[in-house]
């Protein structure tokens, strides 16, 4: 195990310091360990490089934003170790990793392998729920949700102590890593650029995977202009804990037949490094300094000013939920289009784009404003929005006591009546 810096991820070696190296990327609430079945064969070819994500097994509780930063701080590792080429396989949200340094960086990527992968992970409604949900109540709920979600039934019966690891896995993840993941997959969403990944590809799926199935699956092969598919049977989300000796037996394969180019390891490039001027002949006469850059003209035409909707579509989008937005757009017609157009250009593309507050700022001063003034429906779609914007229960509560002061106790008591009812819809995950 190693020690990171906040730009790096913690990792592990296995196999010969001469291999090629091939990296193994983790599910969401898994550790380097739902790897270890398949480590023993691959290190017979490859040294194989194992991390965690950001507060999984240990790891530093750093979260990352985004799909994108936690493919950046790998490539930061790899940096510092020296490793230019590589081999990648993934699972889940290192699926979308492997994506990610698919499209990003194609020059240090020889050959690719997707797990129970996804061009785009569910709705970004439903992860940003998970992360209302572990915000409310901690990991528990995820954790009494993964047998489930990972493993197919006879497995999970056959198998309690593995269920059980598995279990204990997601329990003590950070949740603070955890809710940053999962707003890293609501927003990952490469359907349009599959057609620029060019190493070869195995996608590898589950055939009973309810979390990203075959028919995710059968999208990203489509997509991906040399891509092959392989189905385990008897698997689910959790395909190399679940059926060890099948998904190592692809990879092996995989990788043995479609790693583009040399084994051998690139080197990484050095940065830079500023070349100075060369020296004049001696004799010669000094460089005259360059000419001065002609002066601003007094007057410049105002600088033009970017139309605000697509920004306010997509804060909207992303605090109330796609699901709202979609049905407010589509429910909208001659007479109220105009207005759907004003809200999401003015209060959103003007307002809540403002850096001058946070977005967890500005649900506590809507809530506060809409319980005041008695807008009910209004409110219960912002009690959504805040939950999504990082306020907990208990926040939510205290904004309310402050109205009662100030607003009056008439208004907050109907505003408790709809904050309680939304909570309990937005706290609880169906099975």
């Amino acid at each position: 195990m190693s020690e990171t810096p906040s730009n790096t991820l913690q990792y592990r070696f296995d196999g010969p310091e001469e291999a090629p190296v091939l990296i193994l990327g983790p599910s969401l609430g898994t550790t380097w360990h739902m790897w270890d079945r398949q480590t023993p064969e691959l290190t017979a070819r490859w040294r194989v490089l194992r991390f965690d994500l950001p507060g999984h097994g240990g790891a530093p509780a750093e979260p990352a934003s985004s799909v994108g930063e936690l493919a950046d701080r790998l490539l930061a590792t790899l940096d510092d170790l020296g490793v230019g080429r590589f081999g990648y396989a993934g699972s889940d949200l290192g699926a979308a990793v492997g994506a990610d340094l698919a499209l990003r960086a194609p020059q240090r990527l020889a050959s690719l392998a997707l797990v129970a992968a996804s061009p785009r992970f569910a709705t970004a409604d439903e992860y940003r729920q998970r992360g209302v949900v572990v915000r409310a109540n901690g990991m528990e709920p995820m954790a009494r949700l993964t047998p489930g979600l990972w493993f197919t039934q006879a497995f999970a019966a056959a198998q309690p102590a593995i269920v059980d690891w598995a279990v204990q896995m997601v329990r003590t993840t950070h949740a603070g890593c955890y809710i940053a993941a999962c707003e890293a997959l609501a927003a990952f969403d490469v359907r349009a650029e599959l057609g620029r990944i060019g190493v070869p590809t195995l996608v590898l799926v589950g055939a009973d995977d309810r979390v990203t199935g075959p028919a995710e699956a059968r999208t990203l092969v489509a997509g991906i202009p040399d891509a092959r598919l392989a189905v385990v049977p008897g698997a689910a989300h959790l395909a190399p804990v679940e059926q060890p000796a099948a998904v190592t037996d692809l990879l092996v394969r995989h990788f043995s037949s479609a790693w583009h180019d040399t084994l051998a390891a690139v080197p990484v490039p050095p940065q830079a490094a500023a070349v100075p001027a060369p020296a004049a002949p001696a004799g010669a006469e000094p460089a005259a300094p360059p000419a001065a850059a002609p002066a601003a003209a007094a007057e410049q035409p105002p600088a033009h000013r970017p139309d605000p909707y697509d920004a306010g579509l997509r804060i909207r989008r992303e605090v109330l939920g796609d699901a709202h937005v979609d049905r407010a757009l589509a429910a909208a017609d001659d007479f109220t289009g105009d207005f759907q157009e004003l809200v999401t250009r003015y209060a959103w593309g003007e307002v809540w784009t403002r850096d001058g507050l946070d977005r967890r700022t500005r649900s506590c001063v809507t809530l506060t404003a809409l319980a005041a003034r008695g807008h009910l429906d209004e409110l219960a779609f912002h009690t959504r929005a805040a939950l999504r914007n990082g306020l907990t229960p208990t926040e939510i509560r205290e904004v309310l006591l402050h109205t009662a002061v100030y607003c009056g106790v008439p208004a907050a008591n109907s505003a408790f009546r709809v904050a309680a009812r939304v909570i309990a819809e937005e706290t609880t995950l169906e099975p």
